[in-house]
């Protein structure tokens, strides 16, 4: 097992480490440490839910469904396949979290290229920077959500109702940047693509058993049901269905450990860092209740190290009024380098896989641009409603 860790994954066990360090030697007191990891709790229920539902989904093939359906509907018009693709990937992102359109949409819609001649860069694209620009809607469809949530004291409507102005402004953007940068027939190449031939699923009790489950999560969540319970009640539902049908592809591997390790050490150094000195940094950085400047600080920090550790160094100074400015900047404007977000790591490691080449020129340069557009696009939108 050792030998199948990669550098990031000793990152994530060092900063547990870490934080273990700070408790034991009382740079954070025991008792703040068991709050933090206390409030967290159920944050981390909920990721271990939707990751074993998203990626159990996968396996009975709900998605690789759906995407070829969509090829098919778009009858070899780009145009067509490129709103598909888009609401595809923002739908995933808004209700199964950024990092599910990351690590399982982005293997699906690259297979779909390969089996349509569709250039697979501008499926890549469309797949990571939705899963970053389309994740302010809901708490669940990102982490950085539900700390805010619960720090704003809102229920999933009210955090709705929100973002949803801020979240129509970043995917318009999104789209217009995709466009001009990846999707129109100066940069794709072809005319047209050719449509697949559907296949049918291996199981469709799997199938039927997943699509139920997807259906009861997100009825769930707007019945304001907590994300932890919405989450594992549907995992447990499609792990059932699997138990029956399939048993072998309910190993250990669905458990996201790595995201675990990671959010666990982030909430003891984080805090323990702001007692010396973080706090003070990251508060004279927002500066007087600015949005605009609270979204670029968000961003900058987010592409310098990272948009959650970024988000919780920013969430402990910022006002309520701050806050929804600080989660654009670091949900939408996390799109310029590599390392900005989880998704965004996860991303770069399936086009490697995949054998897609991502020109890193031109993928910071786009990026840029749409982390400013979007930017200011939803700051605009969320003071203006």
């Amino acid at each position: 097992m050792w030998r199948r860790l990669t550098a990031l994954d000793w990152i994530r066990i060092g900063l547990l480490g870490l934080g273990l360090v700070f408790v034991a030697t009382g740079a954070l007191p025991f008792t703040d440490a068991v709050e933090n990891l206390s409030e967290i709790g159920p944050l981390l229920v909920f990721l271990t839910g939707v990751i074993v539902l998203a990626e159990l989904t996968k396996e009975a093939q709900v998605f690789d469904a759906l995407a070829a359906r969509m090829a098919v509907l778009g009858r070899g018009s780009y145009a067509a396949l490129f709103l598909l693709c888009t609401l595809f990937a923002s739908l995933v992102t808004i209700f199964l979290n950024l990092d599910t359109t990351a690590v399982l949409l982005t293997p699906v819609m690259l297979a779909l290229a390969l089996r349509t001649g569709i250039a697979a860069l501008p499926l890549a694209m469309t797949t990571i920077w939705l899963a970053n620009t389309a994740s302010l809607l809901l708490p669940v469809s990102n982490l950085t959500n539900l700390l805010a949530r619960n720090s704003l004291q809102l229920g999933n409507r009210e955090f709705a109702a929100l973002m949803w102005a801020p979240q129509l402004a970043a995917v318009a953007a999104t789209m217009a940047l995709l466009w001009w940068f990846f999707w129109r027939r100066r940069r794709r190449g072809e005319p047209r693509y050719t449509p697949p031939v559907l296949e049918p699923v291996a199981d469709r009790a799997l199938f039927s058993a997943a699509s139920v489950a997807c259906a009861l999560f997100i009825g769930m969540l707007l019945l304001d049901v907590p994300v932890w319970a919405a989450a594992t009640a549907a995992s447990v539902l499609v792990a059932g269905a699997f138990a029956v049908r399939a048993r072998e592809r309910l190993t250990w591997s669905l458990i996201p450990w790595r995201l675990l390790v990671f959010v666990t050490g982030l909430f003891l150094v984080v805090p323990t860092l702001s007692r010396y000195g973080l706090a003070d940094a990251m508060r004279w950085l927002l500066g007087e209740d600015d949005p605009y400047r609270a979204a670029a600080v968000g961003a900058g920090l987010s592409n310098a190290i990272n948009n959650l550790p970024a988000y919780t160094a920013l969430e402990e100074v910022a006002g309520r009024d701050e806050l929804p400015a600080v989660l654009i900047g670091t949900n939408v404007g996390s799109v310029i380098t590599p390392w900005a977000s989880l998704a965004t790591l996860l991303w770069f490691e399936s086009c490697r896989r995949h054998g897609v080449k991502v020109p890193m020129g031109r993928f910071i340069g786009t990026g840029a641009c749409l982390a400013v557009l979007a930017l200011l696009g939803s700051v605009w939108a969320l003071t203006a409603v």
